[in-house]
């Protein structure tokens, strides 16, 4: 069952809408997906089994309990926090070799942050990941982290952004949902954002997005955009008054 969310501010339309934006990790901010994909082919292939694409494809953006549960399926005999400890090194080796920024991610952070709007980073990766990841940006774009090990209830769950919400407002209470914006790239994290309550814009990357029926907007990458589009995609949806966000809104972007 899906966490509730936040109920938006009185007043319907904010007079600062855009304030904080919550950053996806894996597929949003950097292109890890093919490292996690080798990783399970590799890990599935040692105890003599076979990783096909679509197998890996299910796996892209979910928790890492559930995508190791579905690796125990595929024939490993380990328990969910070997698979999980095992996949998290293979891919920390690989970054600490190579750190695959997605485009538009790093220009991104720098418009935003000097434009005031918080950040803060919502992964189901576990924090030593994050963390290797966080530390190769220039500077301290994301106020804190919440990670797949910080929730009970991973994607599509939305609890690791409503918890993320919630620590936001911890300094700065009068911020509320309608203030937020979420960036994601998966099924399951547009899922997560949009019941959230978080105006949500999805790139995807590995997968496409399929239609979905509540707020959001697709974009095909980061690339050419800043602050003041991602504002201009939340006021868009205030000024709609009906959770239209336009052309662009509910499109599946290959």
């Amino acid at each position: 069952m899906l966490s509730s969310a936040p109920s938006p501010s009185a007043e319907l339309r904010p007079s600062s809408p855009l304030r904080a934006a919550l950053w996806d990790m894996d597929g949003t901010l950097v292109d890890t997906e093919p490292y996690w994909i080798a990783a399970e082919h590799q890990l599935v292939e040692s105890y003599g089994g076979s990783w096909s694409h679509e197998q890996a494809m299910q796996l892209v953006g979910q928790a890492l309990d559930r995508s190791a549960r579905i690796l125990q399926g595929a024939g490993v005999p380990l328990s969910e926090r070997e698979i999980i400890t095992t996949l998290s090194g293979r891919v920390m080796e690989q970054i600490e070799e190579a750190v695959p920024w997605r485009p538009g991610a790093r220009e991104m952070l720098e418009s935003l942050a000097g434009t005031g709007v918080r950040c803060a980073l919502v992964t189901m990766s576990e924090r030593p990941l994050a963390s290797l990841v966080v530390r190769q940006l220039p500077r301290d774009y994301f106020e804190f982290l919440v990670t797949g090990g910080d929730v009970t209830r991973g994607k599509p769950d939305p609890e690791a952004y409503l918890q993320a919400i919630a620590s936001l407002r911890e300094t700065e209470p009068s911020l509320g949902v309608e203030h937020v914006v979420a960036f994601e790239d998966s099924v399951p994290g547009v899922s997560a954002a949009l019941a959230s309550g978080a105006v949500t814009i999805g790139i995807p990357h590995t997968v496409p997005l399929p239609d979905f029926t509540g707020r959001y907007t697709s974009w095909d990458s980061l690339q050419g955009r800043d602050a003041t589009a991602v504002r201009g995609v939340l006021e868009q949806h205030w000024d709609s008054g009906s959770g239209d966000l336009g052309a662009e809104a509910g499109k599946v972007t290959a």
